[in-house]
């Protein structure tokens, strides 16, 4: 089993900014790609940003420019979301995929995992 871990969620005012950090723990062989989704109140989860292990990033088109995505070793993520506006708000929930070790399993298994959510709400 793989778990993630996020922080950094809050409240801010338009423009502002925050930093969400998401840590993956476990039998991790590899994480291929790590990413950030949101899902706002009455919406669909959306794909805000995602990383693959190459370093190959990919943004939805409404935060280009405005958030960045990095990871600075394999298992932790973070999203930089500046110039915030309030339709930014939403929960924020962190994505890996790769291969890990379960019980039993002598080779990697692929694996998906979701963080609990952060709650980001950007307000005056």
């Amino acid at each position: 089993q793989v778990q993630l871990v996020e922080s950094g969620g809050g409240l801010v005012q338009p423009g502002g900014s925050l930093r969400l950090s998401c840590e993956a723990s476990g039998r991790i062989f590899n994480i291929y790609t790590m990413g950030w989704y949101r899902q706002a109140p009455g919406k669909l989860r959306e794909l805000v940003a995602s990383i693959t292990d190459g370093g190959t990033t990919n943004y939805a088109e409404s935060v280009k420019g405005r958030f960045a995505i990095s990871r600075d070793n394999e298992n932790t993520v973070y999203l930089q979301m500046n110039s915030l506006k309030p339709e930014d708000t939403a929960v924020y929930y962190c994505n890996a995929e790769g291969g890990a070790y379960y019980p039993g399993s002598t080779l990697p298994l692929d694996f998906g995992s979701w963080g609990q959510g952060t709650q980001v709400t950007v307000s005056s």
